[in-house]
């Protein structure tokens, strides 16, 4: 009888643990977007990801678009509880497309791992890509959004590789041929097949995409964005204005974003690495020192 009671005992304990156990300690995950000619490889070529991994995060995989939607490729072994997620999105589509693929990635972290959060990172046009997946899809589990010398006031090189690879005209076939002399065939080619993307890139006008996007509301999550500065006779970002980068001029942003000014180029370099994990380091809602 004994026996019986104590085994009975157990069995009470231990399903009134499960019953107030509760869930298992939330995870932290940052989401790794390239931008423009970029895929997910650039965060390894740069230095960034073998920075985040050296501060205690972990490659889990990585996200790619097919014809069928999105495919997720994990590594080996599984990442932890502070896991990276890159992605692959055609670069040179439309940002919308783009868009609407990441939002089907961000969706399907949410459906696997719905009790963590998320930090979505993107860098030049991929911070404007994961700026329009968050308007257009909502945040799900993101919690903050960080933007690495992004594009979000546009940048006028766009309307210069836009005018340059337009061939139409009496003299077009003359400035195509100038112009392939200038830069080769295979990135003439490039920009050609880019010309929707170039299109998204160009400074707000009325009608054109950046020009909606800025006057979108936007999620209630933290904002922040790296931008490029000049420092020590360095020119800064030749590719997209410092004024572009930053989050705070976006109308819809307005008091909702902060920034940290970084000399450098456009690229992305190991000190963004260092950079991002002293940023993901602080709560989503922290302000964050220039």
């Amino acid at each position: 009888m004994k026996n019986w009671r104590l085994r009975w005992w157990l069995v009470l304990c231990c399903a009134l643990g499960l019953v107030f156990a509760g869930p298992a300690s939330a995870g932290r995950i940052l989401v790794l977007v390239h931008g423009y000619l970029g895929n997910s490889a650039s965060w390894q070529q740069s230095g960034v990801l073998p920075v985040l991994e050296q501060a205690g995060w972990q490659l889990a995989g990585n996200w790619q678009s097919t014809r069928s939607g999105v495919r997720w490729e994990p590594v080996e072994p599984p990442a932890g509880e502070f896991a990276i997620d890159t992605v692959d999105l055609p670069a040179t589509a439309p940002l919308m497309e783009q868009a609407r693929l990441l939002g089907g990635m961000l969706a399907a972290i949410a459906q696997q791992h719905p009790t963590d959060t998320v930090d979505l990172i993107g860098h030049s046009a991929g911070g404007v890509v994961a700026r329009l997946a968050l308007v257009n899809y909502g945040a799900g589990t993101v919690t903050r959004l960080i933007t690495i010398a992004a594009p979000h006031l546009g940048t006028e090189r766009a309307w210069e590789a836009l005018d340059a690879t337009d061939d139409t005209g009496l003299f077009g076939g003359i400035k195509r041929w100038l112009v392939k002399r200038e830069v080769g065939d295979d990135l003439y080619r490039t920009l050609q097949s880019s010309r929707g993307v170039l299109a998204d890139l160009a400074p707000p006008r009325p009608g054109n995409l950046l020009y909606w996007l800025n006057a979108r509301q936007h999620p209630d999550i933290a904002y922040v964005a790296v931008v490029r500065g000049g420092a020590y006779g360095m020119p800064g970002d030749q590719v997209v204005p410092a004024p572009s980068q930053d989050l705070r001029r976006v109308p819809a942003l307005n008091g909702r974003a902060s920034i940290r000014v970084v000399a450098g180029g456009h690229e992305l370099s190991r000190q963004d690495g260092l950079l991002l994990s002293e940023l993901v380091s602080r709560p989503a809602n922290t302000t964050v020192p220039k």
